[in-house]
């Protein structure tokens, strides 16, 4: 069993989490993932790791409410416990060796993004940050990622905060200025993934993208994260999350992640019913 130490509503619907997991907190780097379960009959689900604290033996995790499992993970409290927390999983990011890179979160995958550049700015990389929401409600990690960014950029599809736009208006604005990046990294909704990508891919620039498809035991066993890669097959668990974005078929990825999008909506009102019943 796993205990809640801490938990924070970032937004109506994303949710932080600190949980006491010390032998997952030991070995944890920016990139990796962790999977869990709220009780011994749920389902596993894989989360990024948003953080952790070695000496405490703690992991942040970082979840938006869209199905019966986050429904039933937000309904823990403080103090309370998850049965299962496994990790970590998969491939931890490169951060080492770069001299300037941009880093572009959308939404909640901010909340992968964040990590990512924070170990980038410690390894001595020159960082741009460029995070978009919808709207001013939705943005989540501000102030951490502007303090681990040389350059920040705050971009919201309405303009009701920072600059109205998407994060690719803002990525081309800075390319065009004359900023030469060594990489770039995108973590968000796969449309905005693959959108940056077709632009860099005119500037030539290296772009890593994170990947997180359908995801079932996190070994390589089950098959269900497969994505198509370079036209060859690779698993996100084991071979990513990381991959080059600019050889990823985003369409067919799109495509496979909406196979379960129904059920998942009607598992969510189940379980929202049945909260509101105890």
């Amino acid at each position: 069993m796993y205990k809640i130490l801490r938990k924070k509503e970032l937004n109506p619907t994303v949710t932080l989490m600190e949980i006491e997991a010390p032998f997952v907190a030991k070995k944890a780097l920016a990139g990796q993932f962790i999977i869990l379960r709220v009780d011994d009959e749920g389902e596993r689900i894989p989360l990024t790791v948003a953080g952790y604290d070695r000496e405490k033996g703690s992991v942040t995790i970082i979840f938006q409410i869209v199905g019966s499992t986050t429904e039933k993970l937000n309904a823990k409290k403080e103090g309370e416990y998850i049965s299962d927390f496994v990790g970590p999983l998969g491939k931890a990011s490169e951060t080492k060796g770069f001299k300037k890179v941009a880093v572009i979160g959308g939404g909640v995958g901010c909340a992968i993004a964040y990590p990512t550049a924070k170990q980038l700015h410690e390894d001595g990389a020159e960082v741009h940050s460029i995070v978009g929401f919808r709207n001013h409600d939705l943005v989540i990690l501000e102030d951490e990622f502007k303090k681990c960014s040389d350059k920040f950029v705050m971009m919201t599809d309405d303009g009701s905060y920072g600059e109205k736009g998407l994060v690719t208006d803002a990525l081309k604005k800075l390319i065009e200025s004359g900023e030469k990046y060594d990489e770039v990294i995108a973590i968000g909704p796969l449309i905005m993934m693959k959108f940056v990508c077709k632009l860099t891919e005119q500037y030539g620039i290296k772009t890593i993208v994170s990947m997180n498809p359908i995801m079932i035991d996190g070994t390589g066993m089950c098959g269900g994260c497969r994505l198509t890669v370079g036209g060859e097959t690779k698993f996100a668990c084991v071979d990513g999350p990381d991959f080059d974005g600019h050889k990823i078929d985003f369409d067919e990825a799109i495509a496979r992640s909406g196979v379960y999008r129904n059920f998942e909506r009607q598992a969510h009102e189940k379980t929202c019913n049945l909260l509101k019943g105890e």
